[in-house]
């Protein structure tokens, strides 16, 4: 099976070398507004100093047994029976809760056994395969409150390091095959670096950086530097220790009466190369399978159609892929997506004819090859549109964003529009309306790091003082306890528990103007899949 190779060098002058087979390009590290944890990862790549240019082609191993879990067991590395209080508590929490390993076992179902066997092929622990329930619940649609995306959840600046590649019309943190090997690479760089996969794990987490700096302290003190003894961030203490119970009881399977759905130790897909831009919704027609399958196997790929600059490949089922070559082979190019001839007319500028085509002044420039925005009325330009209605792109990035704003509009709150006003802020406009950054950027389907635009107009819903906890599919909720410390506020204990300022003050029944004080009791109800 082959593998999509990219390469990454850092130069001592922080300069980066990317690329994918034959196309390199040397940049600059990308400047994002990030996090602590998300710029020590960037930092902690660029320490690593690593060429990975002449990688070898990886090949799958023999095929040892039918079933992927018990392939699994049989590549397993890691310590799963250390007896740290902090490994058993997340063993303990994930055996209470079977029902969410299954969901998790059974997202992972379509990639598994190519990422598994990727992870084989490189000797990698076999652990390393159950990673993606840690970071994303195997959902290659996850997008977190740090701006982390895909399956592996890589943030920005680290996915552009890694050559992944991002676009209008496709995003590479979300690709199956692109993602897992640069996660895997990643991972092989911190296990060369560290010389232990429970620190590369760690750094993986928070950052090489981070890493290196807390062994250094352990070090000045004469302390053990292993990942147990280091003083960590809070989310990588209990990081470590979730892959590892995770690992432990898909080994312990049968004795802790966790019944895993097997997986057959076969392809689920193929990769098939392509020539061309290809509308996904006829691909599915041609592969004989459903448009939300295809976007499931594809999750990579932003819009109705693949992305015109590559990557020239799609996922198929492996039951019709040799069906799909065969109907590909006598497609024209020049079918494979609608076109549509737009006339300029007087006053048309490019951004028009993209708003009212639903696309963008970059696809337009590349479909007719302009350089620049400038067009003259009484001409024409292509314009590349979808063969069905948009409806049928189910999964495809503007569907998935109408179906939020679907469910928030049926929501038990009020909804409103804000229109952004100079020198406003996503944490002003959130403190303004009661409600938190997480939300706001939920809502909205944007980052915290995003540049606001002035006049741009953002959804806000109002809470409902009769509103209840519901529990949802991924949401287990537990009420709980909290005194409050020196130093908090209702902003803090929020974000600590991804809860919001609103809930809590509806909860304890709190004024608006409240001022928390020392050893103040609260009452909260926290999703325990987040915050255990």
């Amino acid at each position: 099976m082959q593998l999509v190779r990219k390469l990454v060098v850092l130069t001592a002058a922080g300069l980066v070398l990317t690329g994918c087979q034959n196309n390199l390009v040397i940049q600059e590290p990308e400047s994002v507004q990030a996090s602590q944890a998300q710029r020590q990862v960037i930092h902690s790549i660029a320490e690593d100093k690593v060429n990975e240019a002449s990688r070898p082609e990886t090949h799958l191993p023999a095929e040892t047994t039918d079933d992927l879990w018990q392939l699994t067991r049989e590549h397993m590395q890691l310590s799963l029976d250390s007896p740290y209080p902090r490994l058993q508590k997340q063993f303990e929490w994930y055996k209470k809760h079977p029902e969410y390993m299954q969901r998790v076992t059974n997202r992972a179902s379509r990639y598994y056994y190519y990422i598994l066997n990727e992870v084989i092929a490189r000797d990698m622990p076999a652990e390393i395969a159950l990673l993606p329930i840690v970071e994303s619940a195997y959902d290659p649609f996850a997008y977190s409150y740090g701006r982390a995306a895909g399956p592996w959840q890589f943030i920005p600046g680290t996915a552009k390091h890694f050559g992944l590649k991002s676009s209008w019309w496709y995003d590479g943190r979300r690709d199956i095959i692109a993602s897992t090997d640069a996660a895997l690479t990643y991972l092989q760089q911190l296990h060369r670096r560290f010389d232990d996969w429970e620190l590369a794990l760690a750094a993986y987490n928070c950052g090489g950086g981070t890493v290196s700096k807390a062994i250094r302290h352990n070090k000045a003190k004469g302390l053990k530097t292993d990942f147990w003894s280091l003083n960590l961030p809070k989310e990588t203490r209990a990081y470590v220790p979730k892959l590892l119970a995770v690992s432990r009881l898909i080994r312990d399977a049968e004795q802790s009466n966790l019944a895993l759905t097997p997986l057959a130790n076969k392809p689920v897909f193929e990769q098939v190369e392509l020539d061309s831009q290809i509308d996904l919704a006829q691909a599915a027609e041609l592969s004989n399978i459903s448009t939300q399958e295809l976007y499931q196997l594809n999750p990579g790929f932003n819009r109705w159609a693949t992305d015109p600059d590559g990557p020239h490949r799609l996922l198929i089922p492996a039951a019709t892929a040799e069906q799909f070559r065969q109907q590909l082979a006598t497609l024209p190019s020049d079918q494979r997506v609608n076109w549509s001839r737009h006339k300029i007319r007087q006053g048309d500028t490019i951004s028009t004819i993209a708003k009212q085509y639903k696309t963008t002044s970059a696809v337009i420039r590349h479909a007719n090859k302009l350089s620049s925005n400038t067009i003259r009325a009484g001409r024409y330009l292509l314009i590349p549109s979808a063969k069905h209605e948009s409806s049928e792109y189910s999964l495809s990035q503007s569907q998935r964003f109408n179906r939020k704003q679907n469910q928030l509009a049926t929501s038990k709150r009020a909804k409103i529009n804000y229109q952004v006003k100079s020198g406003d802020s996503l944490w002003s406009i959130a403190q303004k309306h009661n409600v938190s950054v997480r939300e706001l950027t939920a809502w909205n389907q944007i980052a915290p790091g995003d540049l606001l635009r002035v006049g741009h107009t953002l959804t806000i819903l109002k809470a409902d003082q009769q509103k209840v906890l519901s529990r949802s599919d991924e949401q287990m909720i537990k009420r709980i306890g909290y005194s409050v410390r020196n130093g908090d506020s209702l902003s803090t204990i929020a974000s600590r528990f991804s809860v919001t300022v609103s809930d809590i003050k509806r909860w304890n029944k709190l004024e608006q103007r409240h001022y928390l004080q020392p050893g103040q009791n609260l009452t909260l109800y926290v999703d325990i899949t987040e915050a255990h």
